[in-house]
Protein backbone atom coordinates (compact mmCIF):
# COMPACT_ATOMS: atom_id res chain seq x y z
CA UNK A 1 0.00 0.00 0.00
CA UNK A 2 1.16 3.38 -1.12
CA UNK A 3 0.85 6.57 0.81
CA UNK A 4 0.08 9.84 -1.10
CA UNK A 5 2.70 12.40 -0.10
CA UNK A 6 2.49 15.68 0.72
CA UNK A 7 4.91 18.67 1.13
CA UNK A 8 5.35 19.39 4.63
CA UNK A 9 4.87 22.94 6.08
CA UNK A 10 8.31 24.30 6.66
CA UNK A 11 9.33 23.03 2.97
CA UNK A 12 6.00 25.36 1.86
CA UNK A 13 7.32 28.08 3.67
CA UNK A 14 11.13 27.49 2.39
CA UNK A 15 9.39 27.09 -1.32
CA UNK A 16 6.78 30.25 -0.92
CA UNK A 17 9.92 32.41 0.22
CA UNK A 18 12.54 30.97 -2.32
CA UNK A 19 14.83 29.62 -0.75
CA UNK A 20 17.52 28.84 -2.85
CA UNK A 21 18.67 26.22 -0.13
CA UNK A 22 16.33 23.65 -1.28
CA UNK A 23 17.57 20.69 -3.63
CA UNK A 24 16.81 21.25 -7.46
CA UNK A 25 15.57 17.60 -7.39
CA UNK A 26 13.44 18.62 -4.60
CA UNK A 27 11.57 22.04 -5.88
CA UNK A 28 11.31 20.33 -8.99
CA UNK A 29 9.50 17.63 -6.79
CA UNK A 30 6.95 20.14 -5.26
CA UNK A 31 6.24 21.58 -8.22
CA UNK A 32 5.22 18.92 -9.83
CA UNK A 33 2.87 18.28 -6.98
CA UNK A 34 1.41 21.35 -7.02
CA UNK A 35 -0.01 20.61 -10.08
CA UNK A 36 -2.38 17.85 -9.16
CA UNK A 37 -2.38 18.48 -4.95
CA UNK A 38 -5.30 21.26 -4.38
CA UNK A 39 -4.19 20.39 -0.57
CA UNK A 40 -0.40 21.53 -1.09
CA UNK A 41 -1.62 24.67 -3.50
CA UNK A 42 -4.19 25.89 -0.74
CA UNK A 43 -0.94 25.99 1.55
CA UNK A 44 1.12 28.05 -0.97
CA UNK A 45 -1.98 30.49 -0.72
CA UNK A 46 -1.98 30.43 2.69
CA UNK A 47 1.91 30.77 3.36
CA UNK A 48 2.40 33.35 0.47
CA UNK A 49 2.63 37.03 0.93
CA UNK A 50 1.37 38.74 -2.21
CA UNK A 51 1.43 42.08 -0.93
CA UNK A 52 4.94 43.45 -1.20
CA UNK A 53 4.68 42.05 -5.00
CA UNK A 54 1.54 43.66 -5.56
CA UNK A 55 2.65 46.85 -3.90
CA UNK A 56 6.17 46.80 -6.38
CA UNK A 57 4.10 46.19 -9.39
CA UNK A 58 1.30 48.98 -8.47
CA UNK A 59 4.36 51.41 -7.87
CA UNK A 60 5.39 50.83 -11.66
CA UNK A 61 2.16 50.39 -13.20
CA UNK A 62 0.60 53.91 -11.40
CA UNK A 63 2.21 56.53 -13.42
CA UNK A 64 1.05 54.99 -16.92
CA UNK A 65 -2.26 55.13 -15.68
CA UNK A 66 -2.65 58.17 -14.16
CA UNK A 67 -1.85 60.33 -17.13
CA UNK A 68 -4.56 60.03 -19.86
CA UNK A 69 -2.68 58.71 -23.14
CA UNK A 70 -2.80 61.57 -25.64
CA UNK A 71 -4.83 59.04 -27.97
CA UNK A 72 -7.10 57.81 -25.72
CA UNK A 73 -7.87 62.18 -25.35
CA UNK A 74 -8.19 62.56 -28.97
CA UNK A 75 -11.05 59.37 -28.67
CA UNK A 76 -12.73 60.93 -25.70
CA UNK A 77 -12.95 64.06 -27.59
CA UNK A 78 -13.67 62.33 -31.23
CA UNK A 79 -17.06 61.37 -29.10
CA UNK A 80 -18.40 64.88 -28.79
CA UNK A 81 -16.70 66.26 -31.99
CA UNK A 82 -16.17 65.57 -35.11
CA UNK A 83 -13.41 67.67 -37.08
CA UNK A 84 -15.64 68.51 -39.70
CA UNK A 85 -17.75 70.60 -37.16
CA UNK A 86 -15.49 72.91 -36.51
CA UNK A 87 -15.93 75.07 -39.47
CA UNK A 88 -19.31 75.57 -38.98
CA UNK A 89 -19.32 75.91 -35.76
CA UNK A 90 -17.10 78.78 -36.62
CA UNK A 91 -19.35 79.89 -39.36
CA UNK A 92 -22.32 80.02 -36.96
CA UNK A 93 -20.62 82.21 -34.29
CA UNK A 94 -19.16 84.35 -36.89
CA UNK A 95 -23.30 85.05 -38.48
CA UNK A 96 -24.83 85.26 -35.39
CA UNK A 97 -22.07 88.14 -34.02
CA UNK A 98 -22.61 89.84 -37.91
CA UNK A 99 -26.69 89.84 -37.02
CA UNK A 100 -25.77 90.91 -33.76
CA UNK A 101 -24.02 93.82 -35.21
CA UNK A 102 -26.32 94.86 -37.62
CA UNK A 103 -29.22 94.46 -34.85
CA UNK A 104 -27.26 97.15 -32.99
CA UNK A 105 -26.73 99.70 -36.73
CA UNK A 106 -30.06 99.17 -38.25
CA UNK A 107 -32.94 100.75 -37.81
CA UNK A 108 -35.17 100.15 -34.71
CA UNK A 109 -38.30 99.41 -37.17
CA UNK A 110 -36.60 95.99 -38.56
CA UNK A 111 -36.95 92.70 -36.53
CA UNK A 112 -33.99 91.60 -34.68
CA UNK A 113 -31.66 89.53 -36.87
CA UNK A 114 -30.60 87.48 -34.27
CA UNK A 115 -33.79 86.21 -33.09
CA UNK A 116 -34.83 85.31 -36.49
CA UNK A 117 -31.24 82.91 -37.11
CA UNK A 118 -31.67 81.83 -33.24
CA UNK A 119 -33.85 78.82 -34.71
CA UNK A 120 -31.66 77.40 -36.83
CA UNK A 121 -28.74 78.42 -35.51
CA UNK A 122 -27.32 75.05 -34.24
CA UNK A 123 -28.68 73.46 -37.50
CA UNK A 124 -24.99 73.62 -39.60
CA UNK A 125 -23.18 72.01 -36.63
CA UNK A 126 -25.68 69.26 -36.39
CA UNK A 127 -25.87 68.23 -39.86
CA UNK A 128 -21.66 68.15 -39.58
CA UNK A 129 -21.79 66.25 -36.67
CA UNK A 130 -22.60 63.21 -37.90
CA UNK A 131 -23.30 62.09 -42.05
CA UNK A 132 -21.48 60.83 -44.66
CA UNK A 133 -21.90 64.13 -47.18
CA UNK A 134 -19.81 66.28 -44.72
CA UNK A 135 -17.20 64.69 -42.72
CA UNK A 136 -15.00 62.20 -44.06
CA UNK A 137 -14.04 59.87 -41.22
CA UNK A 138 -17.44 58.89 -41.52
CA UNK A 139 -17.29 55.51 -42.65
CA UNK A 140 -14.34 54.94 -40.47
CA UNK A 141 -15.87 55.99 -37.52
CA UNK A 142 -19.40 54.40 -38.46
CA UNK A 143 -16.99 51.10 -37.87
CA UNK A 144 -16.89 51.82 -34.15
CA UNK A 145 -19.01 50.15 -30.89
CA UNK A 146 -20.63 53.57 -29.85
CA UNK A 147 -21.11 55.03 -33.51
CA UNK A 148 -25.02 56.20 -34.51
CA UNK A 149 -27.43 57.97 -32.36
CA UNK A 150 -25.51 57.48 -29.41
CA UNK A 151 -22.56 59.32 -31.09
CA UNK A 152 -25.17 61.51 -33.10
CA UNK A 153 -26.46 62.71 -29.60
CA UNK A 154 -23.12 63.62 -27.67
CA UNK A 155 -22.01 65.81 -30.93
CA UNK A 156 -25.28 67.12 -30.89
CA UNK A 157 -24.88 68.44 -27.26
CA UNK A 158 -21.76 69.62 -28.14
CA UNK A 159 -23.23 71.94 -31.02
CA UNK A 160 -26.01 73.31 -28.36
CA UNK A 161 -23.10 74.24 -25.48
CA UNK A 162 -21.26 76.60 -27.86
CA UNK A 163 -24.41 77.76 -29.42
CA UNK A 164 -26.88 78.32 -27.07
CA UNK A 165 -24.58 80.46 -24.36
CA UNK A 166 -24.03 82.28 -27.77
CA UNK A 167 -27.01 83.17 -28.60
CA UNK A 168 -28.19 84.25 -24.60
CA UNK A 169 -24.99 86.46 -24.69
CA UNK A 170 -25.82 88.31 -28.51
CA UNK A 171 -29.30 88.53 -27.72
CA UNK A 172 -31.05 91.17 -25.19
CA UNK A 173 -34.34 89.55 -26.06
CA UNK A 174 -35.74 87.02 -23.19
CA UNK A 175 -34.97 83.33 -24.14
CA UNK A 176 -38.89 82.39 -24.13
CA UNK A 177 -39.03 83.64 -27.35
CA UNK A 178 -35.78 81.45 -29.11
CA UNK A 179 -35.04 78.98 -27.17
CA UNK A 180 -38.26 76.22 -27.65
CA UNK A 181 -37.44 76.99 -31.51
CA UNK A 182 -33.89 76.84 -31.41
CA UNK A 183 -34.73 73.11 -29.91
CA UNK A 184 -37.15 71.88 -31.77
CA UNK A 185 -35.42 72.74 -35.16
CA UNK A 186 -32.22 71.03 -33.61
CA UNK A 187 -34.49 67.85 -33.06
CA UNK A 188 -36.42 68.14 -36.48
CA UNK A 189 -32.69 68.29 -38.05
CA UNK A 190 -32.26 64.65 -36.68
CA UNK A 191 -35.57 63.49 -37.25
CA UNK A 192 -35.64 64.24 -40.71
CA UNK A 193 -32.10 63.35 -41.11
CA UNK A 194 -33.08 59.71 -40.63
CA UNK A 195 -34.82 59.18 -43.92
CA UNK A 196 -32.81 61.87 -45.87
CA UNK A 197 -29.29 62.61 -44.63
CA UNK A 198 -28.15 65.25 -41.97
CA UNK A 199 -26.71 67.47 -44.34
CA UNK A 200 -30.23 67.23 -46.75
CA UNK A 201 -32.14 67.99 -43.78
CA UNK A 202 -30.38 70.89 -43.01
CA UNK A 203 -30.20 72.18 -45.85
CA UNK A 204 -34.07 71.94 -46.25
CA UNK A 205 -35.28 73.39 -42.78
CA UNK A 206 -32.58 75.85 -43.49
CA UNK A 207 -34.18 77.01 -46.73
CA UNK A 208 -37.74 77.02 -45.54
CA UNK A 209 -37.49 78.88 -42.82
CA UNK A 210 -35.47 81.69 -44.45
CA UNK A 211 -37.96 81.86 -47.12
CA UNK A 212 -41.36 81.15 -45.20
CA UNK A 213 -40.07 83.58 -42.09
CA UNK A 214 -36.74 85.51 -42.29
CA UNK A 215 -37.57 86.66 -45.75
CA UNK A 216 -41.07 88.13 -45.27
CA UNK A 217 -40.51 89.45 -41.50
CA UNK A 218 -37.09 91.68 -42.97
CA UNK A 219 -40.22 93.18 -46.24
CA UNK A 220 -42.38 93.12 -43.96
CA UNK A 221 -40.35 95.23 -40.83
CA UNK A 222 -42.17 93.37 -38.20
CA UNK A 223 -40.84 89.99 -35.83
CA UNK A 224 -42.69 86.62 -37.22
CA UNK A 225 -46.23 85.95 -35.85
CA UNK A 226 -44.66 82.23 -35.15
CA UNK A 227 -41.51 83.29 -32.42
CA UNK A 228 -44.29 85.72 -30.41
CA UNK A 229 -45.24 83.68 -26.93
CA UNK A 230 -48.51 82.29 -27.83
CA UNK A 231 -46.49 79.91 -30.22
CA UNK A 232 -44.66 77.94 -27.91
CA UNK A 233 -47.05 75.27 -27.82
CA UNK A 234 -46.53 74.29 -31.50
CA UNK A 235 -42.31 74.59 -30.68
CA UNK A 236 -43.47 72.00 -27.94
CA UNK A 237 -45.61 69.54 -29.94
CA UNK A 238 -42.74 69.74 -33.11
CA UNK A 239 -39.95 69.17 -30.20
CA UNK A 240 -42.19 66.15 -28.53
CA UNK A 241 -42.54 64.78 -32.09
CA UNK A 242 -38.92 64.96 -33.43
CA UNK A 243 -37.92 63.26 -30.39
CA UNK A 244 -40.30 60.24 -30.45
CA UNK A 245 -39.34 60.27 -34.49
CA UNK A 246 -35.38 60.43 -33.49
CA UNK A 247 -35.81 57.42 -31.15
CA UNK A 248 -37.62 55.09 -33.23
CA UNK A 249 -35.47 55.65 -36.24
CA UNK A 250 -32.61 55.44 -34.13
CA UNK A 251 -30.98 52.52 -35.80
CA UNK A 252 -30.86 54.48 -39.03
CA UNK A 253 -28.33 56.70 -38.25
CA UNK A 254 -25.51 53.44 -38.23
CA UNK A 255 -26.61 53.13 -42.05
CA UNK A 256 -22.89 53.83 -44.49
CA UNK A 257 -25.19 55.19 -47.14
CA UNK A 258 -27.00 58.02 -44.82
CA UNK A 259 -25.42 61.40 -46.41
Amino acid sequence: MTTEWHASTALVRRYVAGDTGIAAEVEWAVEVHLESCAECRAKVVEHASVAPLLDQVWAAVEPATSAVPAGRRRRWLATWASPAMVPWLAMTVLVTLMALVADLTINNSYPSLVLLIAPIAPVAGVAAAWGRGMDPAYELVAATPRAGLYLLLRRTVAVLVVVIPLLAVTTWLSPVRWLLPCLAFTVATLALGGFVGMRRAAIGLVAGWSAIVVGPSLVAARPPAVLEPAGLGVWAAVLVLGACVVWLRGGAFNRLDLR
